[in-house]
């Protein structure tokens, strides 16, 4: 008599947060179609070895737009269309970094120019090297000390931080505004340490911006190892630092973000799922973020499969330019305001295909509170954590009109060791791990269906 009333309470439970036994066994079937029978993994080696990298204006990027499209009508999309959208084209060209130390050798160093920075125009810039270890170090040196040399931003990521991304958000301010701290103060370019939590020697591109009325001049990254270094090296002796690059801006392009969706059988409210379709110019995009693209477009199969009726429009968005202006998702925001469309709900995937570990809500109380409710549903598949209050950049249009926005977060701890480098391939991708992270965001769009 206990033990059943026992499980009474709990299925009352249950259905009092909006979840019943039913849910459960949805779940368990959403999993195990996925594990045995995604094709995430496979498109995802398709996408990275058969196009590879995909930086926005490339002819790559291109490619991929027209297989992601393809992807979604495979995966039962009954419908799919290209968004246009304004994109700025980056080039990178050859480009070389060497440094002379007291025994007038030359030395290369592994480098690579940050996204977005204007280069050298081929010509070779040289100058003596001054190291900071801080922000606040840069703003406490005078011009003077500044002008005509190479300013060397030598922060380390704190790997003290078991969230990875706190560690990251805490450096990624030297990235976006080295150039221009040192171009105010008259350097030559700037030099900074990459933002990473491995100990090698893998340079770590990325976004840099630069501000009005401020010469734009280059700024690169180089690893850890020779970030040591070269910090050992300043500590000593003067060292001259020459760089020659070839990067820059081209101008914009016509080009476009992909989507598909899947009708809602109740009304046409839409909610989203989605990842960006292009990367960073090194590697080949593999986390970051083909992964979240092929587990977008497998939240859609995996409906289809297993013939559930969707209430709400479910809506897969491969999203163009996140990497180096975030014009893909700021376009798509444009248009739903002008359509005047609305959206239940919106989530992104774009940390990494590494295991689920949670779900990260920006929104109201209430709403954070229902999808918390449903926790015991997801502990089975290792997702515990609901704490997080942010989501990806290329849904903040959609956050910023009222919708509520959430975004996977898998397992943090390897995720900086490759993120924006020539490391980030398919051979990093875990299949199980992949999956798994499709059935968690194919669970939490299915309770959003049912329930919102």
């Amino acid at each position: 008599m206990k033990k059943i009333l026992g499980t009474s309470l709990l299925l009352f439970g249950m259905a009092v947060f909006g979840q019943t036994k039913e849910d459960s066994i949805q779940f368990k079937k959403i999993s195990t179609e996925i594990l045995n029978n995604g094709k995430g993994y496979n498109e995802l080696r398709e996408l990275t070895k058969t196009i590879g990298n995909r930086l926005s204006g490339s002819e790559a990027y291109e490619k991929s737009v027209q297989w992601a499209a393809q992807k979604l009508r495979d995966a039962g999309a009954d419908k799919v269309w290209l968004q246009e959208v304004m994109i700025p084209v980056w080039v990178r060209g050859k480009e070389s970094l060497h440094i002379q130390t007291s025994n007038g050798k030359w030395k290369s160093i592994k480098m690579l120019s940050l996204g977005n920075s204007e280069g050298t125009n081929g010509k070779d810039i040289s100058g003596d090297i001054i190291m900071v270890k801080s922000l606040e170090e840069y703003d406490k040196l005078p011009a003077e000390k500044v002008k005509d040399k190479i300013v060397f931003f030598n922060y380390p990521f704190d790997q003290g931080n078991v969230q990875t991304f706190i560690s990251y958000r805490d450096a990624s301010p030297y990235r976006r505004t080295a150039a221009s701290l040192t171009a105010k103060k008259g350097g030559k370019f700037a030099i900074i340490r990459s933002l990473s939590s491995a100990f090698d020697d893998v340079p770590h591109t990325g976004n840099m911006r630069y501000d009005e009325n401020v010469s734009k001049i280059p700024a690169i990254t180089i690893g850890n190892t020779s970030a040591d270094e070269l910090e050992t090296l300043l500590k000593n002796q003067k060292v001259t630092a020459r760089l020659n690059s070839n990067c820059g801006m081209k101008g914009e392009k016509l080009s476009h973000s992909v989507i598909g969706e899947i009708t809602g059988k109740k009304d046409q409210s839409v909610i989203v799922v989605g990842g960006h379709l292009d990367s960073w110019d090194v590697g080949e995009g593999a986390h970051d973020d083909g992964a979240g693209i092929v587990q977008s477009i497998e939240v859609l199969r995996t409906f289809k499969k297993l013939g559930i009726q969707n209430n709400h429009t479910i809506r897969a968005v491969c999203f163009a330019n996140e990497e180096n202006g975030t014009k893909g998702g700021k376009q798509y925001g444009k248009i739903v305001k002008e359509n005047n469309e609305k959206h239940l709900f919106a989530i992104e995937t774009d940390a990494g295909g590494f295991s689920p570990r949670g779900i990260s809500l920006e929104m109201d109380d209430p709403q954070r509170n229902q999808i918390k409710s449903w926790i015991n549903l997801f502990l089975p598949y290792g997702v515990y954590n609901f704490e997080g209050k942010y989501s990806g950049s290329d849904i903040a249009p959609l956050h910023e009109m009222g919708v509520p926005t959430a975004e996977l977060v898998p397992d943090p701890q390897r995720y900086f060791d490759i993120h924006h480098t020539a490391e980030d391939t398919f051979e990093k991708v875990n299949r199980r791990e992949l999956l798994l992270g499709s059935a968690v965001m194919t669970q939490l769009i299915y309770m959003i269906d049912k329930n919102w």
